[in-house]
């Protein structure tokens, strides 16, 4: 990590550009944003205004559910933003940023043109129906897995230990042990189901911790099963556009340039879109995993609209030839009906393109936010139509139960999990070797 935010530390910036060609690129940035409004006001028969704004509220968002978590994404707002400052001895000079679209190109060597549709696991692999492709996972992945959930493990453990010692498996027991199982953040679906198990196995009869975590294993994996599936990209339609949601400190960032790494690795061609203008921080990180993965980075000023960097960077990569383009966006939830706006313009310009747009819409989820991930999850399907997870930090919170809640509600598939910071630390979900670290079961 420290290694990490040093290169951040030292990443140069371009010097400022002389005052008139830097108002002269705001106009014509101007320009283009009004042009893509005008468009948009003309096809929904909206004044312009109101086709730039959504308005105060946003649009499927129970206001409950936004107020409930504001106070968390405020606060991880302001300690990302706090974590990454660049080096200079003037702060007002890291406002400063080109105007108009700038990009940071690599160079690349040419990779054989890939088509049809793609399984994104520990590798690129072809996918197709008759094929299964089968991955055995690394044993240092899966000490990783264990030792991020020792924790979660670990509390349930302790909390297990109190009812086991006491008496035989009755009707007080099973309430315990359900108040045990929903602090760990199980939710009442998969809790009942446990309960339920261990009722019909071993009712009036003694019970062990080992029991318990026995059957624990075995039903949160089978809540898990159906929602753990690769990430697939239909490479017939090109290039893949993912647009990447979520509350800042949730790792939104470090996730695509991680998901970056894995595309590079595996011979496709991506762009990469700085779509978080409101945070200098994030935008300087996207530049440097440009770097790292050898992707092309489409960026522009602070505080510029996210809607035309998006509608410019998918041009861009198809003009580049990109296989992949992945969107990062603005997460501030205090900030509720500009940002909801916000992402539901991007998704309408995007469309200008192709009807299609976005094709993937990932959502990165902190283990540490507990609850509160279950209710971003509902308001982010509801504004961006979110098809698809990605469960960060598990490391670093005792939580990681949340996981389970969620995919028994939602049923999205869960694509990623993350247990750490270096780039090869998001991988594919399983979810046997989930159910099995967090329950404690080897």
């Amino acid at each position: 990590m420290a290694g990490f935010f040093k290169k951040i530390f030292s990443f140069g910036r371009e010097e400022g550009k002389a005052v008139q060609a830097e108002q002269a690129a705001e106009k014509g940035a101007f320009a283009h944003e009004h042009r893509l409004d005008e468009d948009l006001a003309a096809e929904e028969g909206v004044p312009v205004a109101e086709a730039a704004s959504s308005g105060d509220t946003a649009k499927g968002v129970p206001d409950f559910l936004v107020d409930e978590i504001e106070d968390k994404a405020a606060e991880a707002d302001e300690i990302q933003n706090d974590a990454v400052k660049p080096a200079t001895e003037h702060p007002d000079e890291a406002m400063l940023a080109p105007t108009a679209v700038s990009t940071t190109r690599v160079e690349q060597t040419a990779a054989p043109s890939r088509s049809g549709k793609l399984r994104i696991g520990a590798e690129v692999e072809e996918a197709s129906e008759e094929t299964t492709v089968e991955e055995t996972p690394q044993q240092s992945w899966l000490q990783k897995l264990r030792s991020g959930l020792s924790r979660s493990s670990r509390e349930l453990g302790n909390n297990l230990s109190g009812i086991v010692s006491k008496r035989k498996l009755d009707d007080d027991t099973l309430q315990d042990l359900e108040d045990v199982l929903l602090q760990a953040d199980l939710g009442m679906e998969t809790t009942t189901r446990i309960t339920d198990a261990l009722s019909a196995s071993r009712y009036g009869r003694e019970l062990t911790e080992k029991d318990i975590r026995s059957v624990m294993a075995r039903e949160v994996g089978r809540v898990l099963e159906p929602v753990a599936k690769p990430l697939e990209l239909d490479l017939s339609h090109k290039p893949h556009v993912v647009l990447v949601v979520g509350v800042n400190g949730t790792g939104k960032t470090t996730t695509i340039g991680k998901l970056a790494a894995k595309l590079t690795r595996g011979g496709l061609k991506v762009t990469l879109a700085a779509g978080d203008t409101f945070r200098a921080a994030a935008i300087e990180q996207l530049h440097i995993w440009g770097e790292r993965t050898g992707s092309e980075v489409i960026s522009t000023k602070l505080g510029a609209d996210a809607a035309s960097l998006a509608y410019d960077a998918y041009a861009r990569a198809k003009e580049n030839g990109s296989d992949v383009v992945i969107i990062d966006t603005a997460g501030r939830l205090q900030n509720k009906a500009e940002l909801m706006a916000e992402l539901e313009k991007i998704v309408r310009v995007l469309r200008k393109h192709d009807n299609a747009l976005p094709h993937t819409v990932l959502q990165t989820l902190d283990a540490t936010t507990g609850q509160n991930a279950m209710n971003q999850v509902e308001i982010f399907r509801n504004v961006a139509g979110v098809n698809g997870l990605v469960m960060t930090k598990l490391d670093g919170s005792a939580r990681g139960g949340i996981l389970v809640a969620i995919a028994a509600r939602h049923q999205l598939p869960v694509y990623f999990i993350g247990v750490g910071e270096d780039i090869d630390d998001l991988e594919p979900f399983e979810a046997d070797d989930f159910a099995n670290a967090i329950a404690g079961v080897k």
